[in-house]
């Protein structure tokens, strides 16, 4: 970036000189002109702790003075956005104040809620996730105290001097001694967009960063800029984009000596009492060493380094031996991240965060086990959840304030299915620590990935095993950070194929389509104009066809013109254009038509449609708050409908939840469909709106169903009576987290009612009973079928050992061995040859029926069932194998019997004198 962006009037107005650090190299601009350091760590160590540079402020203060001195400075204060980012479809967790406005805000498609506004947004970043507690500055959930403003070349707010200006004149209402502030020019790069920022540095703590974002990573022509190798383009808004770290002020104000010191001083007592390290807080000694560590805590940024290295860099700082330093301070960097962790789940359950294997739960899921993990390793004598509920009381969350049970469960859940985890845990990691000890070589990275990834097997434990077993990991310090890293973005799906592109520069000359599905929404047969013919696509001036979209598959009908008439297969909407998939005759431009959408269809399409959104809204009411979709799919005979829930659900539940969605049916509610400004809509009904996805525009479809509101493009009934009824049709565990309800409504609802009725009759018609008899009738036949089971299994057990003692054995080579035909099933001769080879022989037996089924047992070393039965098997045309004690196959030719015995006792004959 070009050193001219930030020649700014205000630094030389305000004496401030641009100076190269001679630590970093990085250029700062400073009003001491002695100055030699930039004053970032680890360039410069913190010189605040013992000695604020602020003036006191608790959490609550220092958010109130900043959204204060904003507002009087001509800011709209803003409430705060959730930790999910459910209007991103790139990230799962709010990373930023910013990100509340991207893309739609900052690409200037929506404008922003205020103009200029201020907030304090809670953030949870995991990419420092191992620095957490170790380098006293680090943390999971932040708020990022922000001010934005918004710029146009007709409408400028403010820019960089305005900025810069409003920085000192906060940082002097909180008692800063500006000569000590240093401002370090480091170019922004982030969500798609960049610009020149500057990094605010006092007391070698970095307090807020100041962004000028003025370019976009999406090509508009425009001249480009290069950012670290990247063309980047100058956007229409110019925008201001602070970051003010709400407990890192707090922390310089307090001058403790750690931040968790400053932001949980309450907690961190608590739990160094229940952990049994209380004693240490009065312990002078571990006080003296805990703040010469705190000073030079910047070091200990492990992202890419080694800790052991940089705790041996700290403790030769301070004058400690490395093993004291470590023995000391390591439990309390514990308690500090788990003071830390307890907080960010509290954001993350409060916000309706469900721990699972996939998304943000999956982010949930690793804090909280990484919680539990540091919890047992201290002795730590507290409850998880109420810790966690402390946290939000604390913080002000009140998303669960209805049934703070629903908590208590999911913690509950997730501390019963990490336990499995552990004790399953430790036979993966034997065999996996076994594979590499035979290989000399450590368990490798990918392999403790796998094996988190896929089992929840944290690393700490499979060093543990492995070095029992002898074999050694190659566990990086910030094994955590990349796990979280690799899981904190959603996949790019941007590299698809795309089936359209060969017509797309065609498709940019025609004029939008006109969306009749939404301004006659119980029409069926329309009139068009004929734009254009692609191929087998017809694109109109207007129609009534729903493409495909939102779940909801493609109306189809017929297009009918005075010459000829095409069948309507499917439609999709490219852009602003609906293109119709058409078999039959061609049509011409110009060309009058007439359409007719599949009513019936249509019908049963809209009835699914809407009960998707009242069966979701009565899980809710059944399960809890934290309910959210998670995917949708409609059909004619079924649809499905995905639920985000922390364990399986019950019958009695799944009874409810039917119940409830009927009641809603039958209360015969209007469904509400309205056009709504982005921002508007947002405001009004929260982040939920996007549970279907995330429609682009500045303008989005709402649609409002029995409580349920949702940005929507579906086609939906008048009211929730004309659905007719909901009916589940069964109930799956699709994934861990995640519910799916395959449902029916209308008239499907009534044909698989009917379904089920024949079932009924058939079944009474069998068994000769009434209705009202057939689950007694059920349950006496299935209890008289298990007890003749067992006597069936019984009598075959006695022919079996009868079978045994009639087949005639011979010796060979001092082996009892036999090879024979028997009248048996598959299991029975599997049982007879064991039998013969844990007397320490040898048994080749072949059970006759529909195929012909092949057991080889060896009760001495030297003859190997694996290879005997697959040789046998082959000679009867089917395949065998198995371990070389037991093995089993089968065949189809029958004729080929005698042969096969033949062949497999000269193979053990073979074997048994070729090793005596």
């Amino acid at each position: 970036m070009l050193e001219e962006e930030y020649q700014l009037e205000y630094f030389r107005e305000n004496g401030l000189v641009r100076k190269i650090c001679k630590a970093c190299g990085s250029a700062f601009w400073t009003r001491d002109p002695e100055r030699e350091y930039c004053g970032d760590a680890p360039c410069e160590p913190y010189s605040f702790i013992g000695n604020p540079i602020f003036s006191p402020h608790t959490i609550d203060e220092m958010r109130e003075a900043y959204l204060s001195f904003f507002e009087q400075n001509g800011h709209t204060r803003i409430e705060r956005y959730p930790v999910a980012a459910r209007w991103r479809d790139d990230i799962y967790l709010t990373i930023a104040s910013i990100a509340d406005f991207q893309p739609f805000v900052t690409n200037g498609e929506v404008p922003p809620p205020a103009n200029p506004l201020t907030i304090s947004q809670p953030c949870i970043r995991l990419n420092d996730l191992d620095s957490v507690g170790r380098s006293g500055r680090h943390l999971t959930t932040f708020e990022m105290m922000a001010h934005h403003a918004f710029n146009t070349d007709e409408d400028e707010k403010y820019w960089k001097d305005d900025t810069i200006r409003l920085c000192d004149g906060f940082l002097e209402s909180i008692g800063a001694d500006l000569k000590r502030v240093t401002y370090k020019e480091h170019p922004w790069i982030g969500g798609g967009n960049a610009g020149p920022s500057v990094e605010v540095l006092i007391g070698g703590l970095e307090v807020a960063t100041l962004v000028f974002m003025s370019l976009t990573k999406r090509d508009n022509g425009r001249e480009p800029v290069d950012m670290e190798g990247v063309p980047y383009y100058p956007m229409d808004l110019r925008i201001v984009d602070t970051g003010y770290g709400l407990e890192r002020l707090v922390w310089a104000s307090q001058g403790s000596p750690t931040v968790y010191d400053a932001v949980f001083p309450e907690l961190v007592s608590r739990l160094m009492e229940s952990s049994d390290l209380a004693y240490l807080l009065d312990n002078s000694e571990f006080t003296r060493i805990l703040s010469l560590n705190a000073k030079y805590a910047g070091l200990m940024d492990i992202t890419g380094s080694n800790l052991y290295e940089m705790r041996k860099t700290v403790a030769e700082n301070i004058g400690v031996p490395y093993q004291k330093l470590q023995d000391m301070i390591a439990p309390i960097e514990r308690v500090y991240a788990i003071a830390d962790h307890t907080r960010c789940l509290a954001y993350m359950l409060g916000d309706c965060i469900v721990p699972s294997n996939a998304q943000e739960g999956y982010l949930a899921r690793l804090v909280l086990r990484r919680t539990l993990r540091m919890m047992n390793e201290i002795g730590m004598e507290e409850s998880l959840a109420d810790l966690i509920l402390y946290q939000m009381e604390k913080i002000g969350l009140d998303s669960f304030e209805q049934d703070i049970s629903v908590v208590r469960e999911i913690i509950r859940n997730e501390e019963e299915k990490y336990a499995i985890t552990m004790e399953r845990g430790g036979r993966i990691v034997q065999k996996a620590a076994k594979f590499y000890k035979d290989k000399d070589l450590p368990i490798p990275l990918d392999e403790l990935i796998t094996l988190y990834d896929s089992h929840g097997i944290p690393p700490e434990i499979v060093r543990d095993i492995a070095q029992e077993e002898g074999a050694g990991v190659d566990l990086p310090d910030n094994f955590y950070s990349l796990i979280a890293d690799v899981h904190s973005e959603s996949e790019d799906s941007g590299n698809a194929e795309d089936p359209y592109d060969a017509i797309r520069e065609r498709l940019e000359t025609l004029p939008a389509t006109k969306m009749l599905y939404y301004d006659l929404p119980q029409a069926y047969d329309f009139d068009a104009i004929v734009l254009d013919q692609i191929d087998e696509y017809l694109v109109l001036d207007q129609t009534l066809f729903y493409p495909e979209g939102g779940g909801q598959p493609a109306d189809v009908g017929k297009i009918v013109s005075e010459e000829g008439i095409g069948k309507v297969d499917h439609v999709v909407k490219i852009g602003d254009i609906i293109l119709h998939h058409v078999t039959g005759d061609s049509f011409k431009r110009g060309e009058h038509v007439k359409g007719a959408v599949n009513e019936e269809r249509r019908k049963t399409m809209m009835r699914h449609h809407t009960a998707t959104h009242v069966l979701l809204h009565a899980a809710k009411e059944v399960l809890g708050p934290h309910i959210h979709q998670a995917g949708a799919q409609k059909g004619v005979e079924s649809s499905r409908l995905d639920i985000r829930h922390f364990r399986h659900i019950s019958g009695i539940e799944l009874k409810q939840i039917e119940d409830a969605a009927n009641r809603l049916v039958l209360n015969d509610i209007p469904v509400h469909v309205d056009w709504e400004d982005r921002t508007t809509a947002e405001q009004k009904y929260g982040f939920d709106l996007y549970q279907g996805g995330v429609p682009p525009g500045a303008r989005i479809r709402v649609v409002r169903v029995a409580g349920d509101v949702q940005a929507c493009a579906g086609t939906h009934c008048r009211s929730t009576g004309q659905i007719g009824s909901v009916r589940i049709m069964r109930l799956e565990h699709v994934q861990d987290g995640i519910e799916r309800l395959e449902f029916s409504a209308g008239m499907a609802a009534v044909a698989y009612n009917q379904w089920v009725e024949g079932l009924v009759d058939s079944s009474v018609a069998t068994l000769s009973v009434q209705r009202e008899n057939l689950p007694t009738s059920v349950d006496r036949f299935f209890t008289e079928w298990k007890e003749q089971r067992k006597e069936i299994e019984r009598l075959q057990k006695k022919i079996a050992e009868l079978e045994i003692a009639s087949i005639p054995v011979e010796d060979i080579a001092g082996v009892s061995v036999t090879v024979h035909a028997v009248t048996a099933s598959p299991k029975e001769v599997v049982s007879m040859a064991t039998a013969y080879a844990n007397e320490g022989g040898v048994a080749l037996l072949v059970g006759t029926g529909e195929r012909v089924h092949v057991a080889v047992a060896s009760g001495v070393a030297q003859v190997n069932a694996g290879e005997i039965v697959r040789h046998v098997c082959g000679i009867l045309g089917g395949k065998g194998g198995g371990k070389p004690s037991l093995a089993q196959g089968s065949g189809a030719s029958a004729e080929s019997l005698d042969e096969a015995l033949a062949a497999g006792r000269q193979m053990i004959v073979d074997q048994l004198n070729k090793n005596e």
